[in-house]
């Protein structure tokens, strides 16, 4: 596997373009489009919170019913959640304006949405949005990289990454992008994902090594412990670089799965860095723990907790607050045998030994607590299974952020 310069255009076949629809934002690009010049197999996830979003609703039902795909469409700035039956016709709208402005057929055009909740999306911005895009498609860096920062919301950065991998002697490459900064928390998190590749594979390998891939990645995830109303990840397929069908679960399938990982791993942990307000990526590594369950069950504990997150922010090796988020995770296991020890670009140090305070160095653990990236180890001491999981600290800028979002 090999590590490329590209986003959703980076495998074959895939266009993209972007516009400044004037949607919510003034300044700035807030719609994109992604295309393919061939109908593609889909899968997708959503999310778990019984609020859902109309486009989510729309995207399910098409990745329910197996259908292709081969465009997507996206605003930021409004959600189109908590819309009603008028929320469901704009996507319908949206739908067929794609496919009379990109000549698709409008069974195969998904709908992201991202922003505000409650409002109604001016469609005819959203329509007119549309056309600018279809005259822009191109399958440039460049343009994979502005549709990036077009579906953009409090993010402080674009987000892709790209991989490509020899399958039987056949090259292979996904790409993707994604936004994410609040209301995020496992299962999923306020994130709108979505990934390309030239694969050929089935409909429904490509949807067992989505949600494989998801379990690990972005739902190892939070900010702020909301989980949001329009998580949407979708995977589109369109066959362009003619390697052997995966159509079962061997070697091919596996490397697939692991490229895969790999893609939604990196684009997971920049979005956990780019938490609202954040200045540092926190990651929590379980170790020893009786069952990979119960591993992810302590790391998210950790990760979601307000105290910690505080904890990195200050610098401060605190690592009560730790052990205690440990303690009330649901999770039985001895706290007297628990080691816990923190890690970054500048050294590591164990802050606790047997479940009791080391003898460390405070300078040290506030040096090594002082970097952009800081891993916490929590070693359970009790079995052979791990997990890691990833936040970010949280900081005073959090709440400025959130108390005028709207405005």
């Amino acid at each position: 596997m090999e590590w490329i310069d590209g986003g959703v255009t980076a495998a074959k076949g895939f266009l993209a373009a972007q516009t400044a629809a004037g949607i919510k934002y003034r300044d700035r690009d807030d719609m994109a489009m992604i295309y393919s010049k061939k109908p593609c197999v889909l899968a997708g996830t959503f999310t778990s919170n019984v609020v859902k979003a109309a486009p989510v609703l729309w995207d399910r039902k098409m990745v329910e019913e197996k259908r292709k795909a081969q465009a997507v469409v996206v605003n930021a700035g409004i959600a189109n959640a908590c819309t009603g039956d008028e929320g469901l016709r704009y996507c319908q709208q949206t739908v067929e304006a794609v496919a009379d402005a990109v000549s698709v057929d409008a069974s195969a055009v998904c709908v992201a949405s991202t922003g505000v909740i409650g409002i109604q999306l001016p469609i005819d911005r959203i329509v007119a949005g549309i056309g600018q895009m279809a005259g822009k498609l191109k399958d440039t860096r460049e343009a994979a990289h502005l549709a990036a920062q077009a579906i953009m919301t409090t993010d402080t950065r674009p987000k892709e990454a790209a991989v490509s991998v020899s399958i039987h002697g056949t090259t292979v490459t996904l790409g993707g992008m994604t936004k994410g900064s609040g209301m995020i928390h496992p299962n999923m998190c306020t994130m709108l994902a979505f990934l390309t590749t030239d694969a050929v594979i089935s409909q429904e390998l490509l949807q067992e090594a989505l949600s494989e891939a998801v379990r690990d990645t972005y739902n190892m995830i939070s900010v702020d412990g909301d989980t949001s109303t329009n998580d949407t990840c979708l995977l589109l397929a369109n066959g362009e670089a003619g390697n052997e069908a995966i159509t079962k679960e061997d070697e091919s399938f596996g490397l697939f799965v692991e490229a895969l990982f790999e893609v939604n791993r990196k684009l997971a942990r920049m979005m956990a860095g780019d938490g609202e307000g954040a200045t540092a990526l926190l990651e929590v590594t379980v170790e020893h723990a009786n069952t990979v369950e119960e591993a992810k069950c302590l790391a998210k504990s950790v990760v979601s907790s307000s105290l910690v997150k505080a904890m990195i922010y200050g610098h401060d090796a605190n690592s009560g607050r730790v052990l205690c988020a440990l303690g009330y995770a649901g999770v039985d296991f001895d706290p007297e045998a628990v080691d816990l020890t923190v890690r970054s670009a500048t050294g590591q140090t164990m802050l606790m030994q047997n479940g009791q305070y080391a003898d460390y160095s405070e300078e040290e653990a506030t040096k090594i607590l002082s970097e952009e990236e800081v891993t916490v180890i929590c070693d359970m001491h009790q079995g052979s299974a791990s997990a890691t999981a990833w936040g970010c600290d949280l900081t005073y800028d959090y709440v400025k952020i959130n108390a005028d979002y709207r405005s």
